[in-house]
């Protein structure tokens, strides 16, 4: 009998899947297991075709994804764009919210 490594690229169909694997990725709390899971998604993807959308090289792309990597938030938010995926920040279950001083959409409005 003949074993093969379990790769996630090969079950990452759909935007519906790849959100699930980051999504659980992130809840691990680990900083480089979401970057790795994002690296999964884009290889699933073709990195060339991510780089081309995102305007980075896939060389770069590549090592800003590896296990070794370091991206900017700026590469993550671009290529979550190239894959049709956004990011979300919800509360914690169980956290209680605090009275802003300020409405949340002026502060951003600046």
């Amino acid at each position: 009998m003949k074993l093969t490594k379990w790769d996630p690229v090969d079950y990452l169909e759909t935007p519906q899947d790849a959100a699930a694997y980051l999504n659980a990725a992130l809840e691990l709390g680990d900083r480089q297991t979401f970057v790795d899971a994002l690296g999964d998604v884009a290889r699933a993807k073709s990195l060339g075709k991510i780089a081309k959308t995102t305007g980075l090289s896939r060389e770069s792309l590549y090592r800003s994804l590896s296990a070794a990597g370091n991206p900017q938030f700026s590469t993550v938010e671009r290529v979550l764009d190239a894959l049709g995926l956004a990011l979300r920040v919800e509360p914690k279950e169980g956290a209680q919210a605090s009275e802003p001083e300020a409405p949340c959409a002026s502060a951003l409005a600046g």
